[in-house]
């Protein structure tokens, strides 16, 4: 059961940090120069405003969920997650990253 949390957790969080980067779907913002936290994305007051914690948070939250439902499987569903995946998303992931960075590094 919890290999089961732990494979679908890993896939689902790399998909979901993609999507929340790209999408900017930020649990909350902090504010590095006033040492604040805001709840959901805000602009930058006074400084850079930094999204990444809040990337992270939401990410591990629909991760956490996700991996929840996967332990409700039933033993001969959850036999059939094969680990390997978590390597092939991450991967993927980082690939997507680059891609999507591409034009920040080549310009």
């Amino acid at each position: 059961m919890t290999a089961s949390f732990a494979i679908v957790f890993a896939v689902v969080y790399a998909i979901a940090y993609v999507i929340c980067v790209e999408s900017n779907y930020a649990l909350f913002t902090y504010h590095p120069a006033l040492g604040e936290f805001g709840l959901g994305v805000q602009r930058a007051k006074d400084g850079p405003a930094m999204y990444w914690y809040g990337w992270m948070a939401t990410s591990g939250i629909v991760a956490s969920a996700a991996g929840g439902l996967a332990m409700l499987l039933p033993e001969a569903a959850a036999r059939r997650l094969w680990p390997a995946s978590t390597w092939i998303v991450a991967l993927a992931a980082m690939v997507a990253f680059c891609w999507l960075l591409k034009g920040f590094f080549f310009r």
